[in-house]
């Protein structure tokens, strides 16, 4: 159907299908508005398609590899293990599919429109949506924009040939020999040591002084100490100057401090952060919504714009670049319209790293919530201590709990080792509610799980560790 002049009524407008917008587009429709859902591309966005699911599929895989290959020092031998790099992208496109239609049964579920196509703002209550085929236009009452990031492309390193971007590196279909990742970030570390679980020889360069920057330090030099063990190469205070690829390699050269090296490979994987979907021709500039220098999008505590009626969401709005940062401001914005008193508030969004070990922060590190004045007290458990970390052959890590001493309030928590990413939910629970160490000391946890360790921590805080002792 093509819609010349006319205008069709909508209540909300949402642009952009991914974790922010669909969930802000159903939430919505549970709030009694008729919705459009806008995306060029597919349901689900970014992370459901090229990024968090597919990856967290492909690393899973290595894992479970890698677990196998070493099955004969708890007495299992499994004979000689081969990855069929064909059927572990396969198992992947199985998980994104399953994914990407149950994203679309629920937004068909709950009423809302769905138009894959682009949006171009024609004013401030209207806009036309167009593909290929048709292009109507819609009149909104209120507008939820959601357009995600990309990757950062560097001049030195366009992305095609051999230079890959994230979504290049995740659509591989076999096994680099050989990878250099410039970017130690969350991106690139769990790339790379994922390609590296597979046989990959992965170099890693990095320009701060260590990898995973923004992560606490204790956490960083754990996985930097796993990926010396597993032959990574991680190359620091490093800057990548040029590429030369032919049509069988790439060769990045680079400098520490005076000295300039050379490393070839396969391929390069360029992992420098991504950039907010808010130029193009979405026509932003015509409705006059203020933006900062990095191209973010200004919002108040319930995600409204300089536009009183129009929000925008996630990647494209200050913060962390975070799926799960983006749903949550996603059901914010829809409830905002709706009238209700919902408010951001950042406190207990976790960081996640699925690293080996995964890494996972919430709250305030050990030098923040000194920097923010409190007396601070540590409570901090190694794996390597628990049962149940012994008998999974996962005894690197740790659980460190971050209180005031004072009260003894839960301030902040760090945990890296097996399953960091499950393990974090606990914590933020903690802060949210304004838990104290002792509140979690005494939560009976059950026994044997790796879920004592968190319990652990909050005992060594208080001063009276049953499994360890306070030096």
């Amino acid at each position: 159907m093509v819609v010349g002049d006319a205008s069709l009524d909508i209540d909300t407008l949402v642009i952009g299908a991914g974790p922010g917008g669909y969930v802000a587009a159903i939430r919505a429709a549970q709030l009694g508005q008729s919705v459009l859902v806008v995306d060029k591309e597919y349901v689900g966005g970014v992370c459901l398609n090229v990024g968090c699911i597919p990856s967290k599929a492909l690393i899973s895989a290595a894992h479970q590899y890698e677990t196998v290959k070493h099955a004969s020092s708890i007495g299992i031998d499994a004979g000689e293990v081969k990855v069929d790099f064909g059927k572990v992208q396969a198992f992947k496109e199985s998980v994104v599919k399953k994914l990407t239609g149950g994203v679309s049964s629920l937004l068909k579920a709950n009423k809302v429109q769905f138009f894959q196509g682009e949006v171009m703002f024609i004013n401030e209550n209207e806009a036309r949506v167009f593909n290929e085929q048709e292009a109507p236009r819609y009149k909104f009452k209120n507008c939820i924009i959601a357009t995600g990031s990309r990757p950062i492309e560097l001049k030195a390193f366009p992305f095609g040939g051999r230079i890959l971007s994230s979504t290049g590196a995740l659509a591989l279909q076999e096994v680099p020999k050989s990878l250099v990742v410039i970017g130690g970030g969350y991106i690139g570390i769990e790339l790379g040591q994922m390609f590296s679980k597979f046989g990959t020889q992965v170099t890693v360069i990095e320009g701060t002084n260590s990898i995973l920057p923004g992560f606490d330090t204790d956490m960083s030099s754990l996985v930097a100490k796993k990926l010396k063990a597993q032959g990574v190469n991680v190359v620091t205070g490093a800057q990548a100057k040029s590429a030369e690829q032919t049509d069988k390699d790439v060769t990045v050269t680079y400098t520490v401090g005076d000295k300039e090296e050379k490393v070839t490979a396969d391929y390069l994987l360029v992992t420098v952060g991504r950039r907010p979907n808010t130029d193009g021709e979405l026509g932003l500039d015509l409705i006059n919504i203020k933006m900062t220098d990095r191209g973010l999008i200004e919002i108040d505590d319930q995600c409204r714009t300089s536009v009183p009626h129009i929000y925008a969401i996630g990647d494209i709005v200050p913060g962390p670049a975070l799926a799960h940062k983006a749903s949550y401001e996603g059901k914010v914005a829809a409830e905002a319209i709706a009238g209700l008193p919902s408010k951001i508030d950042y406190k207990v969004i976790p960081l996640v790293c699925f690293s080996d070990p995964e890494c996972a922060s919430v709250g305030y590190t050990e030098s923040e919530a000194k920097e923010k004045g409190y007396n601070v007290k540590v409570g901090k458990f190694p794996f390597s201590a628990n049962g149940r970390a012994l008998s999974l052959q996962s005894t690197d890590g740790f659980v460190k709990i971050v209180s005031d001493a004072d009260t003894g309030l839960v301030l902040g928590a760090q945990v890296a080792g097996a399953e960091a990413s499950n393990l974090i939910a606990e914590l933020g629970l903690a802060i949210e509610m304004g838990a104290t160490v002792e509140d979690i000391a005494l939560t009976i946890h059950a026994h044997p799980t790796l879920g004592e360790i968190t319990m652990e921590a909050a005992e060594v805080a208080l001063g009276h560790p049953i499994h360890t002792f306070v030096k």
